[in-house]
């Protein structure tokens, strides 16, 4: 499946990559082994932290990498115009999806690039619906992959 995520983003050359519920951070990381300039990752699990330090260290990506211990919503708040993000990889805990679509909505566009992409995973049977414009949708089995573009009335 992340094959076919990355299939969609297409090209990452040089942008910036935003990895937001980062868990192990498999997501940025692919990101930045497919020519990413930089990924920032946020994750609030203190051990999830140190398993994406050591992953970073381990493919030498360190160096290209951010890595917030905090939660994600809070971090988005605080970072609203501060940062511009090209890509954004939404990987919440399926169980949190429903009550993150909103305030995921409302924070998101103030961390986005004028051409921002925004690729979710989530359960298809609760998915994260964020009400940012939508460009493509796919499922895989159980899981609902949602691509969204950045709005353009930032």
């Amino acid at each position: 499946m992340r094959e076919a995520l990355f299939a969609i983003l297409g090209p990452l050359d040089g942008l910036r990559v935003l990895d937001a519920f980062a868990g192990s951070g498999a997501l940025g990381i692919e990101a930045l082994s497919r020519g990413a300039g930089h990924a920032t990752f946020v994750e609030r699990d203190r051990a999830a932290v140190e398993v994406i330090r050591r992953n970073l260290a381990a493919v030498g990506a360190a160096e290209r990498a951010a890595v917030v211990t905090g939660d994600a919503l809070a971090w988005l708040r605080r970072r609203r115009g501060r940062q511009a993000f090209d890509v954004v990889l939404l990987d919440p805990p399926y169980d949190s999806a429903a009550r993150l679509g909103g305030p995921l909505t409302e924070h998101l566009p103030g961390v986005l690039a004028p051409d921002a992409v925004i690729l979710s995973e989530s359960d298809k049977r609760s998915p994260l619906a964020l009400g940012l414009p939508q460009s493509d949708e796919r499922t895989y089995g159980d899981t609902l992959i949602t691509i969204h573009r950045a709005p353009d009335d930032r």
